[in-house]
C-alpha cells in the first residue's frame, strides 16, 4: 500500500528536525507513537468485531443445518418398513388362524386301506372294544 523506503524516512526526519527542532522532537515522536498505537488498537478491534460477526454467521448456518438433521428421523424408514411387515404378518395370521366363533368340526379317524373302520374308531368312555 504505502511504499516508504529509507531515503524517504531520512527526508522526513531531516524536515522534522528542522521544523520542530531537536528540543521538542522526542515529545512529538512520543505523541505520534501514542496516536499510531490508538489507530492500531481501533483497527484491531474493528477486525475482531468483523471476524466475530462472520463466526456468528457461520455458527447460525451450522446451527440451522444441525436442526435440520435433528428434524430428519434416521429411523423413519425402518419404522415404516416394520409397520408394513407387521400389517402383512397380521393379515396372513388372520387368513390361516381358525375362526374362534366357528364350531369345531369333529376329526374323522384316518383308516388305512384294508383296516376295519370299527377298529379305527375312537373308544367312547365306558365302551369296551372286542
Amino acid at each position: 500500500m504505502f511504499d516508504i523506503g529509507w531515503s524517504e524516512l531520512l527526508v522526513i526526519a531531516v524536515v522534522a528536525i528542522v521544523v520542530i527542532g531537536p528540543k521538542d522532537l522526542p515529545r512529538v515522536l512520543r505523541s505520534v507513537g501514542r496516536w499510531t498505537g490508538q489507530v492500531k488498537r481501533m483497527a484491531r478491534d474493528f477486525q475482531n468485531q468483523f471476524n466475530e460477526a462472520l463466526r456468528e454467521a457461520e455458527l447460525d448456518s451450522v446451527k440451522k443445518e444441525v436442526e435440520n438433521l435433528v428434524k430428519i428421523d434416521p429411523l423413519a424408514d425402518v419404522r415404516t418398513e416394520m409397520a408394513k411387515t407387521n400389517a402383512e404378518i397380521m393379515t396372513e395370521l388372520k387368513k390361516t388362524a381358525p375362526d374362534p366363533v366357528a364350531p369345531a368340526t369333529p376329526a374323522t379317524p384316518v383308516v388305512a386301506p384294508g383296516e376295519d373302520k370299527q377298529l379305527a374308531a375312537p373308544a367312547v368312555a365306558g365302551e369296551v372294544k372286542p
